[in-house]
């Protein structure tokens, strides 16, 4: 007898409740092996693949890409028995032959953090589905219990050909992929297919009672608020009106950091390793938090206690497609100045290609942005939660300084740093501050700490 499992959507260690499918990378009748990625999708911190537990045979694909899903909410359909009988998935699940709901959901976890919630999934059809009736020896399920209808379109084993950007585009923007003609090689529908069809299309339906639709020709877009910009939209919220900012700033010249960056580039230990003034930033950050610990503590309201850190997990925030995601360099305390930059670069090329894990983007102590890198001189940076300061590192430029009473033209850099004034003192804020610009200002300075 086939024995049916149905693979979840479960909580990627990180405390979600929900994800947005991006691509699923299986169809029904599709042969799996264990731990083979089939289902991307989308938390509030990050792209996410998720490998199957079993291997088998797919028999249905429960969830489209582009659609919202609850933690607890099926999204595949798997016989991992398929050499047995041809009792359907529905019988397995919902007739006589279904095992007791305790053991039949202890047989569902696909993954650690499991959640208990069910959420009602809109079915894909199997590719060579009949439409004849079932069986009459099949005892019929509860009304309650049966599958949400296919969508009318793909009842007849249609399924739109389209990558999910695509798709994502089209339910933005109210277009019905199954209506149109793809101008890609093999019929695939573009970006430029559903654009097209959005132009003349009647408005589509509001996605809430009080929102008009958007107009054909209106110079006005409507994004939903979801994924990294919702994440994030509410954590600067919740930071700037819990922790009391304060923001302090200090011009300081560089000019012999730039001048050390140059000399170590040409040495063994810094052979392939690309060394960024940022990576000084880390290393002084790093070092200046030892004099300073108030800055690398978290306040915890509900023990009424501040936990000081005796190490170093170093967020560091990056501009990515999806929006502004802040993975921390763990340990970065105890690694040299060659492993910083290491760690700088993998960590900024995996943010960017949006495959850092969601475990790499928490319990962060202390962060840095690099608004320089845009050439904007500072800036008043938002804490993040759970964090007591952060460091707004800004772009390098020549300018006129004073050098022995001389003017001279110098390499000049602004920082500016954000603290929690329920942790940290202006006392302590500034210490901290002036220890990261003389380490900037004077690399030999740390010979001294």
């Amino acid at each position: 007898m086939p024995e049916y499992k149905q693979f979840l959507l479960a909580d990627t260690a990180e405390g979600l409740t929900e994800a947005e499918i991006l691509n699923v990378r299986v169809q029904p009748g599709d042969e799996v092996t264990v731990n083979q990625i089939v289902v991307e999708v989308e938390t509030a911190k990050a792209a996410v693949e998720l490998p199957i537990p079993w291997a088998g045979v797919i028999t249905e694909v429960l969830a489209e890409p582009g659609a919202t899903v609850e933690v607890g909410a099926p999204l595949l359909t798997v016989d991992v028995d398929p050499a047995g009988s041809s009792a359907s998935p529905a019988q397995a699940v919902n007739g006589s032959s279904a095992p007791a709901p305790a053991a039949a959901e202890e047989e569902m976890k696909p993954l650690v953090g499991y959640g208990s919630k069910t959420t009602e999934a809109r079915r894909r059809p199997r590719r060579a589905a009949p439409s004849a009736a079932p069986p009459a020896a099949t005892p019929a399920a509860p009304p309650a219990a049966a599958p949400a209808p296919a969508p009318a379109a793909a009842r007849g084993g249609y399924v739109p050909l389209a990558k999910p950007p695509v798709r994502k585009l089209a339910k933005d923007l109210g277009v019905d992929l199954s209506t149109l003609t793809g101008s890609a090689d093999g019929g695939i529908i573009t970006r430029e297919d559903v654009e097209r069809a959005a132009r003349p299309a009647a408005p589509a339906a509001p996605a809430a009672p009080a929102a008009p639709a958007p107009v054909a020709g209106s110079r006005e877009r409507r994004v939903p608020v979801k994924g990294v910009r919702k994440a994030t939209a509410q954590a600067m919220v919740s930071s700037a009106f819990t922790a009391p900012h304060v923001t302090e700033f200090l011009t300081i010249d560089v000019t012999p950091m730039m001048e050390l960056r140059e000399r170590l580039k040409k040495h063994p230990d810094f052979a392939g390793v690309k060394l960024t003034p940022l990576a000084f930033a880390a290393k002084a950050v790093c070092m200046a938090v030892k004099r300073t610990p108030d800055v690398n503590a978290t306040w915890d309201e509900a023990a009424g206690e501040i936990v000081y850190k005796d190490y170093v997990h170093l967020g560091i925030a990056a501009a990515t497609p999806r929006g502004l995601v802040v993975p921390k360099i763990r340990d970065a305390d105890a690694m040299s100045l060659p492993e910083l930059a290491r760690a700088l670069d993998e960590l900024t090329t995996t943010a960017r290609e949006g495959k850092t894990p969601p475990a790499e983007m928490v319990n962060g102590t202390i962060t840095i942005t690099n608004v320089g890198v845009f050439g904007v001189d500072t800036g008043t940076p938002i804490i993040n939660p759970g964090e007591a300061a952060i460091l707004a590192f800004g772009a390098i430029k020549d300018a006129p300084w004073v050098v022995d009473g001389q003017l001279a033209v110098r390499k000049v850099l602004q920082l500016s740093l954000s603290f929690d004034h329920r942790l940290v003192d202006g006392q302590q804020g500034s210490q901290f501050l002036a220890d990261v610009g003389a380490l900037l200002a004077d690399p030999a300075m740390a010979i001294t700490y």
